[in-house]
């Protein structure tokens, strides 16, 4: 198991992995996006402390919202919470952030309704966004790095990844095997293009081939208050 865990950290966990290598390159593109991001409040669909904590740029604040528990102790440029932006009444709660932010997080929220309600709440909470979710046609999956996983039935998927050696953390059920895959659903850039319509759908790219894709604003919306 060691060499296992070996190989894929050098892909996609150790600080010197490919995988670190492409967040870096990401941080980049998303600073010439939004180039004031030090004067900016950002909220973080389902964003991370440690993540932050690792990126090159600091925001004037970061707000974190996730379903999962925040680490007891954080700086105070960063605070937290558990909640569900897809649920209508949280957007209101958390209040208006100049920047949304959200990586590897749409593609979990279960299913086209919920996908509709996490961008409701995206438009509520700021005038700018940047919207990442790997890429459904990228010939190997990310969150398993198995080659053409995606394209398997459920069934399927859910039995693989119980053997799947590269796994971060390998079910020990059929039970847990289906749970670790059924609320993964990789988008598309038409699926993108019509959940953002507004938006730039940028693509991040690995030998030519597509790996993510981010759907960017970067200025404010011009709302027409001409009148009928």
């Amino acid at each position: 198991m060691s060499g296992i865990r070996a190989l894929r950290d050098r892909f996609v966990d150790a600080p010197d992995s490919l995988g670190e290598r492409f967040r870096a390159a990401r941080w980049e593109r998303f600073r010439s996006c939004f180039p004031r991001i030090e004067d900016m409040r950002v909220v973080d669909l389902g964003g991370t402390a440690e993540n932050w904590l690792r990126s090159p740029l600091r925001p004037q604040h970061v707000h974190l919202v996730n379903l999962e528990a925040h680490p007891a102790e954080l700086p105070d440029w960063i605070t937290a919470e558990i909640a569900d932006v897809t649920d209508p009444e949280i957007p209101a709660k958390l209040g208006t952030f100049d920047l949304v932010v959200s990586n590897s997080t749409i593609e979990h929220v279960g299913g086209p309704s919920q996908r509709r309600r996490f961008v409701a709440a995206i438009e509520q909470l700021a005038p700018l966004h940047w919207v990442q979710t790997p890429y459904r046609y990228f010939p190997v999956e990310p969150h398993f790095l198995a080659p053409g996983f995606q394209f398997l039935p459920l069934a399927a998927q859910a039995k693989l990844v119980r053997h799947w050696p590269l796994t971060h953390s390998r079910p020990a059920t059929p039970e847990e095997g289906m749970d670790a895959v059924i609320n993964i659903e990789l988008l598309t850039r038409a699926e993108m293009r019509h959940l953002f319509p507004r938006s730039v759908i940028l693509s991040e790219r690995v030998a030519g081939l597509t790996k993510s894709l981010t759907a960017v604003r970067t200025k404010a919306p011009v709302r027409d208050t001409a009148r009928a």
